[in-house]
């Protein structure tokens, strides 16, 4: 199929609520105290919701290959992510493992989809970046090994992207190949389950619920990113979706209790020009 340089003024609003909600589970993770056992418990939600997408949609005609290796690169991703929130705050270490995705999305795009955007959303995708990798660094540097767990993260979220945006147009459905993906999330809470035994159920209510509504958003965020990755540029989508670091700086703020400072703010409106570029391009 083809697929249009820029996005559909549609899309481009779906992937910016998708921005949102992204900040919003990851601001629930960071918020935990035992983040291994959140993450774990929100794939178990993500997973379920995989299963029963699987029962509507059955499995996809195409890209099965794709999901899997997407799934295998997600288990990654988020063991990298717990990781690198050990060590930093929600303002800091998020931007940088967003921050460092787009350019390298936008780079595979033109090798594997040959999509090459026009001097608008190229110039956008790189303000995004710039702006988020300076959000992540106004506060002054990370540690070295949060800053490589940061990187890391980057580069899964990359590679999956690469992978599902290739995956869905192969697969022709979003909606199949979403379910077939998301499937195996269920890998993480089976090995926590596997070491900790009863005592993964031993937690309050509260926070059991807390996790299981951020698989729920996460599941809906990212069903929204491949979605538009059916349907437009991957470097565009990519690099809107990292707009997610700007809500993540307001949340880290109101939830968190982290500073907001006139550095960050600028960064945002950076990141915000770049974005208005993507959807003018």
């Amino acid at each position: 199929m083809a697929i249009p340089a820029i996005l559909p003024a549609g899309t481009l609003g779906l992937v910016l609520v998708a921005a949102f909600l992204h900040a919003a589970w990851n601001t629930l993770l960071r918020a935990g105290t035992d983040r291994i056992w959140s993450m774990a418990t929100m794939n178990l939600a993500i997973g379920a919701l995989g299963l029963l997408g699987l029962a509507l949609y059955g499995l996809p005609p195409a890209g099965l290959p794709f999901a899997v290796a997407s799934g295998v690169i997600h288990l990654a991703y988020n063991l990298l992510l717990v990781a690198t929130y050990r060590s930093g705050d929600l303002g800091q270490t998020y931007p940088i493992a967003r921050g460092s995705s787009p350019a390298i999305v936008a780079l595979g795009a033109a090798l594997t989809a040959g999509e090459h955007p026009g001097l608008l959303p190229s110039l956008g995708i790189g303000l995004v970046s710039a702006g988020i990798l300076a959000l992540a660094f106004a506060r002054g540097g990370l540690g070295r090994g949060s800053l490589a767990a940061a990187l890391a993260t980057g580069c899964t979220i990359a590679a999956y992207t690469l992978v599902d945006g290739l995956g869905v147009r192969e697969a022709g459905d979003w909606r199949s190949y979403t379910a077939a993906m998301f499937s195996f999330h269920l890998v993480l809470p089976g090995w926590l389950l596997l070491r900790r035994g009863g005592g993964f159920f031993r937690v309050p209510a509260g926070e059991a619920l807390k996790a299981l509504g951020g698989g729920a958003i996460s599941f809906a965020a990212y069903a929204a990113v491949i979605f538009a990755l059916q349907h437009g540029a991957m470097g565009a989508v990519s690099a809107l979706r990292e707009t997610s670091v700007v809500f993540a700086a307001l949340l880290g703020r109101a939830f968190l209790a982290e500073r907001l400072t006139a550095g960050r703010v600028l960064s945002c409106l950076v990141i915000a020009l770049g974005a208005a570029l993507i959807g003018a391009g």
